[in-house]
């Protein structure tokens, strides 16, 4: 999945993204996990062990 998409998907749920943003914070691993709850939402996991 493209960064782009991933902003398009999270949009559908009403969390608004710039893919620069989007871009910038996964790699350095600089978000909240309400965001990464959101991400992994929007691509489908349904489980995930932490």
């Amino acid at each position: 999945m493209t960064y782009a998409q991933l902003v398009e998907k999270l949009a559908d749920i009403g969390i608004s993204e710039k893919e620069v943003n989007v871009a910038s914070k996964l790699p350095r691993g600089k978000f909240s996990a309400a965001f990464m709850l959101a991400c992994l939402t929007v691509i489908g996991v349904q489980d995930s062990r932490l």
